[in-house]
């Protein structure tokens, strides 16, 4: 969210990729002063999300997407709980909700504390208050204890696993308390307010939500089917309807420094970058963070420089192919080893980027700026296409060819899918290469796309043997391994259950040292790639669109957020 969500489509990664390592941590308040935002609202604006998204709760695995998160961006606290990454990778605390930043107060148990803004409400006028955190533990908890698994379907546990209790000693003091040796060397990234548990016991009935777990998870699933219209952001929703439109207007309510400057604020999905452009030329749309990119296209923005903008640039979104060990052939590491030591990502990365420069990535967590960044892809022998390796390594594992010279195992032909999102060119055309890369080994791979309506359903009901989507990333990478790799996560969406990366899991969130948890995030990274259960591609080239005339953005090229050009819609305003 998973999300992702710039890709095909895309899932956000709740921690994931780092940008140049750790970063430098500061208070940067989501603004500036009250006389920076001072001022009434003003005229309307209508932002296009680049494709429909499926559910509304961003704790769940089938509403943990990129177009969800983008798309409810006004009206959430900064980063969908209280704190984002600014375009340098530093972190900053939304002060609408928060004042200062987190408080390490004791080590053993790990305890951190947070300090509510005075007045810090939601849209209604409520006060955020200590339940509204124990929600949002229980929704990602990942203990039955607390909510219906099957109900609550948590996109991630890394965190809320951890927690023991979260209390208030005095008000307006948050503490949370963590389970015997569970520390965590980003513990400023923790916690925050994202749902109003008040609003789930005032209009959903939900009552007995931290005393009867079949209670909570059905007002998670109430969540994730119904659009809440009492929020802690800058708009509130006046009108929605779920993967079409949502309209907002002004949170009066709203205590942070910067105040909503459109009287009237639209997202609505467009997708494709080439329609996208058209209709920014056209003024339908006031800009776009398209989930493709293709320079040739971009340029017709060129012929007027003065109101059509747009920018490039390389972010924290990781392309990736990921294999199904659950099904038939795949289920062979030999033959995973194979496909990956076949595939050329040179080849598709020229093919789907003509003219522009797109880096390697030969790491799940760290990219090359990053001073954690080990390459396990290259001497692997992974994506450099050599076929003749790839052909040896299925015969020592006992394959044949037959008459056709199609590969065979124990006299069974070897085939299985490849899984895309039919409305991204780029990514039908990675299939399209990948299916012609196999075909020297005797592999017919069956090219399976999938509407956007689908995404979410394809990969939690893991109905597919390879495909291809992203992952957005941010500067906080602890949580991602277990997101990503742990058995029991439910964005583990290729079944890997692997009893190495299984004891290095609780590792990467076990100390206070940030080289020490990079150097067992790296561990996991290369026995995944070890084991072929991913196959990183790139760092996908990213744009952001806009029409100048309409819009005045600052700062719309943010590779450290997952809200991308979003991250702060709260200083958006006219020109």
């Amino acid at each position: 969210m998973e999300e992702t969500q710039h890709m095909a489509l895309t899932r956000r990664a709740l921690g994931g990729l780092t940008i140049g390592g750790s970063s430098a941590l500061m208070l940067a308040a989501c603004g500036g002063d009250e006389e920076d935002g001072g001022g009434g609202p003003s005229g309307e604006l209508t932002w296009a999300i680049a494709y429909p998204w499926e559910a509304w709760n961003e704790n769940t695995s089938t509403g943990n997407n990129s177009a969800g998160h983008l798309a409810m961006a006004p009206m959430v606290s900064a980063g969908s709980g209280g704190y984002d990454f600014d375009p340098e990778g530093n972190v900053f605390y939304d002060d609408a909700i928060f004042e200062g930043e987190p408080e390490l107060i004791s080590e053993a148990p790990m305890q951190i504390q947070v300090t509510l803004k005075e007045g810090a409400q939601w849209s209604d006028g409520k006060p955020i208050r200590l339940e509204d955190f124990i929600f949002q533990w229980y929704s990602l908890s990942g203990n039955p204890e607390h909510a219906n698994q099957e109900k609550a379907l948590p996109a991630t546990t890394a965190w809320g696993s951890t927690v023991a209790s979260i209390e208030e000693p005095e008000p307006g003091v948050i503490v949370f308390t963590f389970a015997e040796g569970n520390v965590d060397p980003e513990w400023k990234f923790t916690g925050g307010v994202y749902l109003p548990s008040h609003y789930a016991e005032e209009e959903g009935g939900f009552t007995a939500w931290q005393t009867d777990p079949e209670v909570m998870g059905d007002a998670i699933t109430w969540f994730n089917e119904n659009l809440w219209t009492v929020v802690s952001g800058p708009y509130k929703p006046v009108d929605n309807k779920l993967g079409e439109y949502i309209v907002y207007e002004p949170n009066e309510k709203y205590q942070g420094s910067k105040k909503a400057k459109f009287t009237k604020l639209t997202m609505r999905p467009v997708t494709g970058i080439e329609a996208e452009v058209t209709e920014l030329r056209q003024g339908t749309i006031a800009g776009c963070w398209p989930n493709d990119f293709s320079l040739e296209i971009l340029q017709e923005l060129d012929e007027n420089p003065e109101e059509w903008k747009y920018e490039t640039y390389a972010g924290a979104t990781w392309s990736h192919f990921d294999i199904n060990v659950r099904n038939g052939f795949l289920a062979d590491v030999e033959l995973r080893k194979a496909v990956f030591t076949a595939v050329n990502i040179g080849e598709i990365k020229e093919r789907a980027f003509p003219g522009t420069e797109v880096p390697w990535l030969g790491n799940h967590f760290f990219t090359e700026e990053s001073p954690y960044y080990q390459d396990y892809l290259t001497p692997a022998n992974y994506g450099l296409g050599d076929l003749d390796a790839a052909k040896a390594i299925l015969t020592a594992a006992g394959y044949t060819w037959n008459g056709d010279g199609k590969l065979e195992k124990d006299g069974e032909q070897v085939v299985f899918n490849f899984r895309f999102a039919t409305s991204n060119e780029i990514r039908k055309l990675t299939g399209e290469v990948i299916q012609a890369q196999l075909e020297p080994l005797g592999i017919d791979l069956e090219l399976k796309g999938f509407g956007d309506e689908d995404f979410a359903g394809t990969l939690s009901s893991a109905d597919f043997d390879m495909i291809v989507f992203s992952w957005v990333g941010s500067p906080a990478f602890t949580t991602g391994p277990n997101q990503y790799f742990a058995t029991d996560s439910a964005s583990n969406y290729g079944g890997y259950d692997d009893p190495v990366i299984n004891e290095l899991l609780p590792k990467v969130r076990g100390t206070f040292d940030m080289d020490e948890a990079a150097d067992f995030a790296n561990q996991i990274s290369a026995q995944a790639v070890a084991q072929a259960y991913t196959l990183p591609l790139y760092s996908s080239p990213l744009s952001v669109i806009w029409n100048a005339k309409l819009i005045e953005l600052t700062d719309p090229v943010n590779p450290a957020s997952q809200a991308g050009p979003t991250w702060n819609v709260r200083e958006w305003q006219a020109p």
